[in-house]
């Protein structure tokens, strides 16, 4: 009698927590579906920008000349005469084929464009704005779904917090009571009388476990980038120490006369020579009298996490230090590589190709989940309304 009333209490309470789990998974699924809807099929559409826009971009590769790259200066006026009045952010300059890209960034009104350069010439080779076309569309609708960022925002943010614990309960209600329904949870057992409604359950539920892992990296890497505390707990939980902001150090204002010579001119050949593997460097000029400048060394196509970020002096190219996870590759221990991953897992690219391609499938499927939910829900919806109905008529025959 005891071993069948722990039983008895144990199958309440597993009974009790599927039934909270199936209000939690159905209400924030019905408030969040579309906007992850939105999210994933955008998701799907960004993996592959910079292999997409390559094949377009023919302005960014120049025919290799037999003389040195123009000055960082110089590229700066150059860029400047093009788009006079904004602010520059910074020049890229990669191997010997490429253009400069002296990129331009305003937050308010925003503003954020790039203007091309000849490496050697300095002529301007085009004019890019980031806020415009395919990609720049994609990519509102992926962070604010094309509404005003201050609500859009928040309103994404808040979505990919909630399909946390949407997959968190989809597990928990993917779980079978029984080992009758076991097989049916990772196979589809279709025969040809198995009816839609089955068909659309089996969808739901056999591919949203396998995907689940992939949703939930999605959420998870989302958060960390919507949200400061999220980002900071993630830091902190995997044994960061150091600081998570983005920390500039700045320069040692010196009293002495400027020299004829730019420092930052000379800093781009000292770089090229300490790293002749790098892809490209990005230089940030500074931005005050106190300011160092920034540089972002690129080891790899296609991925942020293993960026060297190196700071000089403005006036005198001394190397400086940096309280911040963001420093070189090399110091950074295992919770300052979580974070500074998360973006290329976010997309794949940590996978190279093929994790994007698994990221692009994954990111697809995910846009089915919130579709074939609805679909069950909506079905449950109607045999409840003539369940009802068909009680009630003999009762109105009756009358």
């Amino acid at each position: 009698m005891n071993k069948k009333k722990v039983h008895t209490q144990k199958a309440k309470k597993k009974k009790s927590i599927k039934d909270r789990a199936r209000k939690i998974h159905l209400w924030t699924g019905l408030s969040t579906g579309l906007i992850v809807f939105i999210m994933a099929i955008t998701g799907c559409c960004w993996v592959f920008k910079d292999e997409i826009k390559s094949f377009s971009d023919h302005y960014t590769t120049v025919k290799v000349q037999d003389k040195p790259f123009i000055t960082a200066t110089q590229a700066k006026v150059a860029a400047q005469k093009a788009l006079p009045g904004k602010k520059i952010h910074g020049a890229v300059y990669g191997n010997k084929d490429q253009a400069i890209e002296v990129t331009f960034y305003e937050a308010k009104p925003k503003f954020y464009q790039s203007v091309f350069l000849n490496p050697y010439t300095g002529k301007v080779l085009h004019v890019e704005d980031h806020l415009s076309g395919f990609f720049a569309f994609v990519l509102r609708g992926h962070m604010y779904l094309w509404l005003p960022e201050a609500i859009g925002s928040r309103l994404t943010a808040y979505a990919t917090l909630l399909f946390l614990a949407m997959v968190i309960t989809g597990l928990i209600l993917w779980y079978p009571r029984n080992k009758k329904n076991r097989k049916q949870r990772f196979r589809f057992i279709w025969k040809p009388t198995t009816g839609w409604k089955r068909k659309n359950f089996d969808l739901h539920t056999v591919v949203g476990f396998y995907i689940s892992i992939f949703a939930f990296v999605f959420a998870f890497t989302g958060c960390v980038m919507a949200f400061n505390w999220f980002y900071f707990i993630a830091f902190k939980a995997t044994g960061g120490t150091k600081d998570p902001r983005f920390v500039i150090p700045n320069s040692q204002i010196t009293k002495k006369a400027a020299p004829k010579a730019q420092p930052i001119d000379e800093l781009l050949p000292r770089l090229q020579a300490a790293y002749p593997k790098a892809e490209r460097f990005e230089l940030h000029y500074p931005t005050a009298d106190t300011a160092s400048i920034y540089v972002e060394i690129f080891k790899t196509t296609g991925v942020y996490y293993n960026i060297d970020y190196r700071f000089y002096d403005q006036y005198t190219l001394k190397e400086l230090s940096t309280p911040s996870l963001y420093g070189a590759y090399k110091d950074a221990v295992f919770a300052d590589k979580v974070i500074r991953m998360n973006y290329d897992i976010h997309v794949g690219s940590i996978g190279g190709l093929p994790g994007k391609i698994i990221a692009f499938l994954a990111s697809l499927v995910t846009a089915s989940l919130p579709v074939t939910g609805f679909l069950m829900w909506w079905g449950r919806r109607k045999k409840k309304a003539l369940t009802k109905d068909t009680q009630e008529k003999p009762d109105a025959v009756a009358v």
